[in-house]
């Protein structure tokens, strides 16, 4: 198996998954900006190896798998740490929801892909906008929350944990919408196979 420049920054983006958890929980003041460097880190890869991906034809079918997988580990960390420094029911509730999501739509692509049609259940438009708004809503929650109780809740005058939150928000109604893109695009296949397993 050759490892291409692309696999290679999917495979560091895992390694910093350790590292995130380590700088979260270390006891300095400037542990949030370390936390919120490292995911910002991690989402420049993924951007990264998308990019080197495509504009030098370095696709592989290890890659493939592991680049979604490294971005749902990354961003199921993030969510925990989250949830441990800050547990409310709503932060809770949109963490488990982003997660389940993320959990039911991989089972939905591997079982299209089993029946021949994965392609049916690409990333669409609305995917794409929900994985913005939910990075740069991690980000602003990794900055302004921490485990020790001591928040960093404005920057530059703003109310960061607020637009972090708000944001997470709109990232699990975007997730619950985008799952039900996919699960509407891949139905019609589901219920024929359903049918012809029936008969």
């Amino acid at each position: 198996m050759r490892l291409t420049v692309p696999t290679l920054l999917t495979l560091l983006r895992i390694l910093l998954i350790p590292v995130l958890v380590l700088v979260f929980y270390l006891p300095f003041e400037w542990t949030n900006w370390a936390a919120a460097a490292v995911f910002a880190l991690a989402s420049i890869t993924d951007w990264l190896d998308g990019w080197i991906a495509r504009r030098y034809d370095q696709h592989s079918p290890f890659g493939a798998f592991l680049d979604p997988v490294a971005d749902k580990l990354m961003v199921a960390t993030a969510l925990v740490l989250i949830v441990q420094a800050h547990h409310t029911v709503w932060m809770a509730l949109w963490a488990g929801v982003i997660i389940g999501r993320e959990i039911a739509v991989s089972a939905l692509r591997e079982w299209m892909a089993e029946l021949g049609q994965r392609a049916r259940v690409a990333v669409a438009t609305v995917g794409k906008i929900k994985t913005m708004v939910q990075m740069v809503a991690l980000l602003c929650l990794l900055y302004s929350v921490n485990p020790y109780g001591e928040a960093h809740e404005v920057w530059m005058g703003r109310p960061i944990f607020v637009i972090g939150d708000w944001l997470l928000a709109a990232a699990a109604l975007l997730t619950l919408w985008s799952g039900f893109e996919y699960l509407r695009v891949a139905w019609p296949v589901l219920r024929e196979e359903g049918r012809s397993q029936l008969k």
